[in-house]
């Protein structure tokens, strides 16, 4: 299904790629260095182009903007705009303000995730984070605690807040939407506090709806069906032990009733131990070799897999899941790349763990350098997502995967290095067609798809022709426009590229000062 599945996507791809050479001719042309704008953090553009997202500086307001087209234009580079064209106003219209935060929660700025079918916006607010916090309830030791954890679900169209979905003492992973993945209308929200991945369905009302919970248990049924076989053992043991004294009886029954804190795995976690262990008896068909096999591969590891917890969650389609599991320490860790790690791919429906590979493996790695678009999981809905440069999409996106493969010390190294990407963050790449690395050749160390902070450079970033190798098409410079005065401080920019028009927003953020925005656009 993979193979024939990606010959139409190539196809396809291919098709687009041919219709998106429109944009190697229309590009910004002009910048608008340091200009007048509310001062507000913008994130980025909804998928569809039809909203720029902002928040607050306190981080308590959301502010929506609709983007809009010039009414002037002009032949040279540094074209001479009317001042009121010079304007923010005159680019963007703001809809609306909309409080979201309470007074003892803030908005987290770099969490967002757009439901295009119904044009709402997922948002997210918490409270401060508390280390130490002591482990009850089935709580994992060493990850964090947030008192409060809201998801509230808008209508983008008028600000109207439609639902809210609230975590009380637990931690989502909530930086670049990585603990929160969406495809289609289907939401998967992973608590690494209590080891829960929650399925929701966001429904066109409007509503969010709890699907299922997969961590403790994996069926609906588990709990009944584990609580009513509790029962069941503690009736028998007081049948049994009627005979005794009946401060004896009283005391057994007692002992024998449920309790949260049992010493049971997860339900997740005996799908994953089941899955290893058949997987080593099944390597070898005799029975002698087959117990060694589980000495040396099974038992002598048994505690560490036992010790593993779920880092992160995607959706493959809309019954699969690829987990990350590692070590407490690369749950919590900004960067968890020197961390073990391995992956399981978990089917909702039968509740099975179908795949199961260490961060290592060159089986998974194939898949990835063969197939890594199909990893993206792309909601139907999304049609610019679909056009995003990738090594399985484009040739020179694939050169470069084999350079650095070629540059690395060992193989297995370069494995991990690849595979440290996966799951894959929701939403966090710009279907911007000046991305398009059949289009044009960049600096990907200052600028890229994904969305992430990079490294200020006073020079500009030249887009170079991918078809006339040597032909300049247009330039975006971030920062003031005669370059900072103090090249001592670090700097980082960001950039806001509109998925299908020659807009972009640059902003460049210098400690202790006030951000440059910049606004690139066709003249």
């Amino acid at each position: 299904m993979f193979r024939s599945s990606n010959v139409v996507a190539r196809i396809f791809e291919r098709q687009v790629h041919c219709a998106r050479q429109f944009y190697e001719n229309l590009f910004p042309s002009c910048t608008l260095y340091d200009v007048e704008c509310p001062d507000h953090s913008f994130r980025k553009f909804t998928d569809d182009g039809q909203y720029l997202i902002s928040f607050s500086r306190n981080h308590q307001d959301l502010i929506v903007y609709r983007p809009k087209w010039l009414s002037y234009s002009c032949k040279e580079e540094d074209c001479d705009l009317p001042s009121k064209a010079k304007k923010f106003d005159s680019f963007f219209t703001q809809l609306y303000c909309v409080s979201l935060a309470s007074s003892n929660e803030v908005i987290c700025k770099d969490f967002f995730l757009y439901v295009e079918s119904c044009q709402f916006g997922l948002f997210a607010t918490s409270t401060a984070q508390f280390h130490d916090t002591p482990a009850i309830g089935g709580a994992i030791q060493g990850v964090p605690s947030i008192e409060r954890i809201t998801f509230h679900l808008l209508r983008l169209e008028d600000g109207m807040i439609l639902d809210e979905k609230v975590f009380r003492n637990d931690f989502v992973n909530l930086a670049h939407n990585m603990g929160v993945f969406l495809y289609d209308d289907l939401l998967a929200i992973v608590s690494l506090r209590y080891q829960t991945i929650h399925i929701l369905q966001i429904r066109e009302s409007g509503n969010l709806v709890d699907i299922r919970a997969i961590g403790t248990f994996c069926r609906e049924d588990d709990e009944l069906f584990l609580n009513s076989s509790t029962q069941c053992m503690a009736i028998a043991d007081k049948s049994k032990m009627h005979q005794s004294s009946w401060s004896h009886v009283e005391n057994s029954v007692h002992n024998t009733q449920p309790s949260s804190d049992n010493s049971f795995l997860s339900g997740i976690k005996q799908r994953l131990l089941s899955f290893i262990f058949r997987g080593i008896w099944n390597e070898e068909r005799h029975n002698s070799m087959r117990v060694q096999g589980l000495k040396k591969k099974f038992y002598f590891h048994f505690q560490d897999y036992v010790d593993l917890i779920i880092w992160k969650v995607q959706f493959l389609d809309r019954h699969h899941l690829l987990i990350k599991f590692g070590s407490v320490d690369g749950g919590v860790s900004r960067s968890a790349d020197h961390h073990p790690s391995f992956f399981a791919v978990y089917n909702m429906d039968t509740t099975e763990i179908v795949a199961f590979y260490q961060n290592s493996a060159e089986e998974l790695y194939l898949l990835f350098e063969q197939f890594c678009d199909h990893f993206y999981a792309t909601s139907r809905n999304s049609l610019y997502m679909n056009f995003i440069s990738s090594h399985s999409n484009n040739i020179h996106a694939f050169e470069q995967l084999q350079s650095i493969r070629n540059k690395a010390s060992s193989f297995s190294q370069f494995v991990k290095k690849m595979l440290a990407s996966l799951p894959f963050s929701c939403q966090s790449l710009s279907p911007s067609p000046y991305f398009d690395q059949s289009l044009f050749r960049f600096d990907e160390k200052l600028i890229s798809a994904a969305d992430r902070h990079r490294p200020s450079t006073d020079h500009p970033i030249k887009f170079i022709s991918r078809r006339q190798p040597c032909t300049l098409k247009f330039k975006i410079k971030p920062g003031p426009e005669a370059g900072s005065i103090d090249c001592q401080k670090r700097k980082v920019s960001s950039f806001l590229f509109h998925p299908f028009l020659p807009l972009a927003l640059s902003i460049q953020q210098t400690m202790f000062l006030q951000p440059s925005v910049n606004i690139h656009f066709r003249g």
